[in-house]
């Protein structure tokens, strides 16, 4: 393919992958990024007062079966092994997240091996509620109101700011329970911290003659006109200036504060209590365990619905939002030399690896197809 001048809006992971296989490939990129830094939302940076590596907006846990983005995120950085779990503290009493057998025993106060405590958690959970309609009906209906009302209930509506009975019951895909001793809060084989953290890993994938970065840069729609194809990584809504109204999205508000010591014992906290406002507080040296600090960093976490001025972290995707989405799906399909990617480009909630495996089929997808056919999604948003 003759080279190509290409944009990419964004320098989060999305827009870095797709950037340096596209430099690669002997392209011209520009990277131009609204922030004064790369790494989008996995951004991470040392305390200069701490020298404990932070998480800037909130912690990321790299977690894949995917040996092939494994292998190809590890071509960056150097991963270190890290296995993470998560405490919750819910009635004046800390559990083990995912519930899992230790937590069912210590909440009950039992001593039930695997195949009696699901024998007795079925016999809390409500069968007459037949086809679940919400979330608190998917809840009830799989393990019943006691487990639910310590562990989701409370948790649930902070971080989607309404009664889980307003929420559908697909929220709810699949129940973290487990009948074993299994603490680990994810189950993919491949897990671990780049050992300089995320930033550094981005800024080797951006580290090439062909891109040229531009941080504290807002591209507009009309800016862009001047390459010959655009990857927007950016809100997809936000492209179009927000012509058919603003997706929703929850955002985080963090309360940073730092102590001499260890402050929780753990990475993660989570208050599972709707008296208690935030959600959770995270230690950030306990992200990196490799590492030995005196001082501590940590983040206390309550989420909001987002505003226009804020940054966006969780679409919501409830009916309303699908349909303005469907519509700016629509809009989309309609330009051209313009191929939305990412988190916010698609309005999907994508994990880390999700982000690299889509980003790098999207790069050999512009490869066999050229800015002429290049479609505005390579993953549809409504697929």
């Amino acid at each position: 393919m003759k080279p190509q001048n290409l944009l990419v809006v964004g320098a989060g992971l999305s827009g870095a992958v797709i950037a340096h296989e596209l430099a690669v490939a002997g392209h011209q990129v520009t990277v131009a990024d609204a922030r004064n830094h790369i790494g989008g939302n996995c951004h991470t940076e040392r305390c200069a007062e701490t020298g404990v590596m932070v998480h800037v907006y909130g912690p990321h846990i790299f977690h894949t079966d995917d040996e092939e983005i494994w292998a190809y995120a590890n071509r960056f950085t150097r991963f270190r092994p890290y296995r993470h779990r998560v405490q919750t503290t819910t009635q004046g009493r800390v559990y083990s997240m995912p519930i899992n057998l230790h937590t069912i025993n210590q909440f009950f106060g039992a001593a039930m091996r695997p195949d009696e405590a699901r024998a007795f958690v079925a016999t809390r959970a409500d069968r007459s509620i037949s086809e679940p309609q919400s979330f608190e009906e998917q809840a009830l209906h799989l393990i019943g109101p006691e487990i639910y009302e310590a562990f989701f209930k409370g948790y649930t509506q902070k971080q989607w700011g309404c009664h889980p009975r307003e929420l559908p019951a697909s929220v709810l895909r699949r129940l973290p329970l487990r009948y074993s001793y299994d603490d680990l809060y994810f189950a993919q084989r491949f897990q671990g911290m780049p050992e300089e953290g995320y930033s550094a890993m981005v800024a080797a994938m951006l580290d090439h003659p062909r891109i040229t970065l531009q941080l504290g840069c807002k591209i507009t729609r009309t800016e862009a006109k001047g390459f010959d194809h655009v990857f927007n990584s950016g809100p997809i809504d936000g492209w179009f200036d927000h012509a058919l109204g603003r997706l929703g999205y929850r955002t985080l508000d963090f309360r940073r504060f730092t102590h001499q010591g260890d402050y929780q014992g753990c990475a993660v906290m989570n208050y599972g209590d709707a008296e208690v406002p935030w959600t959770r507080i995270t230690e950030h040296k306990h992200f990196a365990p490799w590492e030995e600090h005196a001082g501590s960093v940590l983040y206390e976490e309550r989420a909001r619905d987002c505003g226009p001025e804020d940054i966006p972290y969780y679409p919501i995707r409830l009916v309303n939002e699908k349909r303005m989405l469907a519509d700016y799906v629509e809009l989309a399909e309609a330009e051209r030399g313009v191929t939305f990617v990412g988190r916010l480009g698609t309005y999907r909630y994508l994990d880390m690896d999700v982000s690299i495996r889509e980003a790098l089929d999207t790069a050999r997808l512009f490869q066999i197809c050229g800015s002429g056919r290049m479609p505005a999604f390579a993953q549809h948003p409504l697929g």
